[in-house]
């Protein structure tokens, strides 16, 4: 099945959004869903470092396994894996873990769930000359593109 994000027309509304605790990814990171926060929380996040029982709840959340994490992360499975739950990864890959978190955290909300936006994130899209969402989230600048698009899509563009 091609899902393409044209098919989704979702219009801003004063109406509450579904819950945001549902688009809540990283446990420790306070109350506030990843896609809420100022970049300067993000920053101090990363700096303290994301534990593995974050990225634990990343992994389930975004129903993606180990292999997958660590090619999108830029990192050996083994080094996602080795942690002890309470462990932190360093600045750079909780860096990373965040931004990945943000995504998946925005596509939560806009999608109105993760079944759908796990859907979306995993199929051909055509403003993405064909290619998934999820193909693009190896690199910074495809993150960015990625985000720009789950933006369209809330604002109710043609994406």
């Amino acid at each position: 099945m091609e899902f393409q994000s044209s098919q989704i027309v979702k219009k801003k509304s004063k109406k509450a959004s579904p819950s945001l605790a549902n688009s809540l990814i990283i446990l420790d990171s306070g109350v506030k869903p990843e896609s809420k926060m100022t970049p300067i929380e993000k920053m101090n996040i990363s700096k303290s470092g994301v534990t593995k029982k974050d990225l634990v709840s990343l992994k389930e959340k975004s129903s993606l396994d180990y292999d997958k994490l660590a090619k999108t992360l830029s990192v050996t499975r083994a080094t996602l894996i080795n942690k002890k739950p309470a462990e932190k990864f360093n600045a750079s890959l909780s860096e990373r873990i965040i931004g990945l978190a943000e995504i998946y955290s925005y596509g939560f909300e806009v999608f109105e769930g993760k079944a759908q936006f796990n859907s979306w994130i995993n199929s051909p899209n055509n403003a993405l000359g064909g290619k998934s969402p999820f193909d693009l989230l190896d690199s910074q600048f495809g993150r960015e593109e990625v985000m720009s698009i789950i933006g369209r899509i809330d604002y109710g563009v043609y994406s």
